[in-house]
């Protein structure tokens, strides 16, 4: 039981990788009939509507009596709000292969960010592998031969933003795990979205004079599906697998499963888009792979702000 228990957060992490390995192709065809605010704010409709239909069936139990829910807000604010407006503005402002490195980052800054603030110091072995996962994304990026640094320098720090807020996110979701459920914390993260994104869809459509034209999306099959998935799959199931992994592992080993989603979103491509696989996808999927791997395998002795982690969750 207690190596089951052991791979649970593991398959937890393949499987939002995994989620959000294909959310790009349900995005990309959603955007064709939605802007990117729009969309993120349909989205979490259909997130909380499903959490909130589990919730009146008594599937799932949600109780913040008596806990810190103000920091629920201050990780819902880092994850969903700052992290989506940054990573929307900032793909809009830089190339996709910009866009792709900056991201790539975030195993990088949830490592730094949990030694500073968790305690969690990962082994010399543990950060050869973290590193290794991000430069095979770095790599496959590099091959594809557009790489163009430098020219979009405001859209680059923009996506700066979406990485620190994504570290930060992983050091809050971990630190909030002590008192709250990852349902608990993935239905707070929902409604935040829910109101945020849709206050600024609602924004826009205003400034644009058609607000009685907000729902007109639906109308489109493609948008149906697409916001289904992104609200269901990509929202609900993917961020509720995520706050479970960060309840049960180290922030550095959790956020290097980030890293998958450029596996799964170039094996998505190539089976569903046609689009074509080089030699340098599987170098750097290989590279990856091992790089999750090795994060994950080579584990050290617990430290005392592990030990005094599942000290408080089990005394809560």
């Amino acid at each position: 039981m207690q190596q089951v228990n052991r791979y649970l957060p593991i398959l937890a992490g393949i499987t939002a990788s995994t989620i959000f390995g294909f959310s790009f192709l349900f995005t990309k065809e959603a955007l064709a009939v939605i802007s990117p605010f729009h969309l993120l704010g349909f989205r979490f409709i259909f997130a909380v509507g499903l959490l909130v239909v589990l919730q009146l069936m008594g599937i799932i139990k949600i109780s913040f009596q008596g806990k810190p829910l103000g920091a629920l807000f201050l990780l819902a604010f880092f994850q969903p709000i700052l992290y989506f407006v940054c990573e929307t503005s900032g793909i809009n402002m830089t190339s996709a292969s910009e866009a792709g490195m900056m991201i790539a980052l975030i195993p990088v800054v949830v490592t730094i960010l949990a030694m500073i603030f968790l305690g969690e110091k990962p082994t010399k072995l543990q950060l050869f592998f973290i590193g290794l996962s991000v430069v095979g994304v770095i790599f496959i990026i590099v091959m594809t031969g557009k790489v163009n640094l430098g020219d979009n320098l405001k859209g680059m720090f923009v996506l700066l933003g979406a990485v620190l807020a994504a570290g930060v996110f992983n050091v809050l979701s971990r630190k909030s795990s002590i008192y709250f459920k990852p349902v608990e914390i993935t239905y707070v993260m929902m409604w935040v979205g829910l109101v945020a994104f849709n206050t600024i869809a609602i924004g826009q459509h205003i400034v644009m004079g058609n607000l009685g034209n907000y729902f007109e999306p639906l109308k489109h099959p493609q948008a149906i599906i697409s916001i289904v998935y992104l609200g269901v799959l990509s929202s609900v199931i993917a961020f509720l697998m995520l706050n479970f992994m960060l309840s049960k592992l180290e922030a550095s080993k959790s956020a290097v499963f980030s890293n998958l989603v450029t596996v799964v979103s170039i094996i998505a491509g190539v089976v569903f888009r046609k689009e074509p696989f080089y030699w340098f996808h599987g170098v750097g999927a290989l590279m990856i792979l091992i790089g999750v791997w090795g994060t994950n395998y080579f584990v050290k002795q617990k430290n005392l702000y592990e030990i005094r982690f599942e000290t408080m969750r089990r005394q809560l």
